[in-house]
């Protein structure tokens, strides 16, 4: 099964990715948003971050580990290449996820820089499930 791919779009850059459950796809998602910006084959995960986050539902969810993810790139310079959802599962405030993501401190000579990212969106956000398979499509704004 592919991880991910990218999804047309006039102005933004768009991915959907995949994976045999929800955990799986939102872990391939993280990966298909830092590859927006750098050549992630070239991250070494030599740093660990724990991320645990609370949503009312999974497409809110899936924008939040985004959006985190943004910010850990924005405000700590780093860039990931490695994601483990460790649960992902139903909470008083809806959905609950933990997550650790593995990578290094950003190095343009070393991670051939892409676009930047400015934003991410709920613009054409969906969510799929069938058989031993899931999906999600995000865009996000460059």
């Amino acid at each position: 099964m592919k991880r991910f791919e990218w999804v047309e779009h006039p102005s933004d850059v768009g991915f959907r990715a995949y994976g045999r459950d929800l955990a799986e796809a939102f872990e391939n998602a993280a990966l298909a948003f830092f590859e927006v910006m750098v050549d992630t084959g070239k991250v070494e995960p030599r740093k660990e971050v724990k991320v645990e986050l609370e949503a009312e539902d999974e497409k809110a969810l899936l924008y939040d580990w985004l959006e985190r993810l943004l910010y850990l790139h924005d405000a700590q310079g780093l860039v990931m290449s490695k994601f483990k959802v460790e649960d992902l599962s139903r909470s008083k405030a809806g959905l609950k996820l933990k997550a650790r993501a593995w990578g290094e401190r950003f190095d343009p000579a070393k991670h051939e820089p892409k676009v930047g990212v400015k934003a991410i969106t709920y613009h054409m956000m969906e969510i799929e499930r069938g058989r031993g398979r899931c999906s999600v499509q995000a865009v996000v704004d460059i």
